[in-house]
């Protein structure tokens, strides 16, 4: 885990938000964002980028605000998590696309896609199949990582 002070303060601030909030296997939700920022260290990207998976998920899920994220992660780390936030009718293609344009949001959108595929085993087989048809329609080019873990899910499956 990144030990400076920025990071620890954007870590507690993440946690507090994500307070009561559970993923489906029953952890608490902040793993995620954790794990999220723990791949993208492992990757080799810096303190913005893991700050950014921290925070990926705030602006959809709690009730964190614009101004918040903006003063506890900067505006580059704002910019990638606006544009990871799905607005209600959102278009897939677009979102994809503005996410690519921007470096951040790239490889943020990486690591969370990465750890959901590696954390959905524990989803029923309807949402695995419709996740792994997802990924391979949007995500593959994400990340050298995610078309491994799209087949060891689909291992999974009772038939492929």
């Amino acid at each position: 885990m990144n030990n400076s002070f920025v990071y620890k303060e954007a870590l507690q601030y993440a946690t507090k938000k994500h307070l009561g909030q559970f993923r489906k296997e029953g952890v608490p939700y902040i793993t995620h964002p954790i794990a999220v920022a723990e791949i993208l260290k492992k990757q080799g990207f810096n303190e913005e980028y893991q700050i950014a998976g921290l925070f990926h998920d705030l602006l959809e899920d709690t009730d964190a605000t614009e101004q918040e994220i903006l003063t506890f992660g900067g505006e580059k780390v704002y910019e990638a998590v606006k544009l990871l936030t799905k607005t209600e009718g959102y278009i897939m293609s677009e979102y994809i696309r503005n996410i690519k344009a921007n470096p951040i949001a790239f490889k943020v959108k990486a690591a969370d896609r990465l750890h959901n595929l590696q954390c959905a085993v524990i989803a029923d087989e309807k949402f695995r199949r419709k996740y792994i048809k997802e990924s391979l329609e949007w995500y593959t080019d994400f990340d050298d990582e995610i078309p491994p873990a799209i087949e060891a899910l689909k291992k999974t499956l009772t038939s492929n």
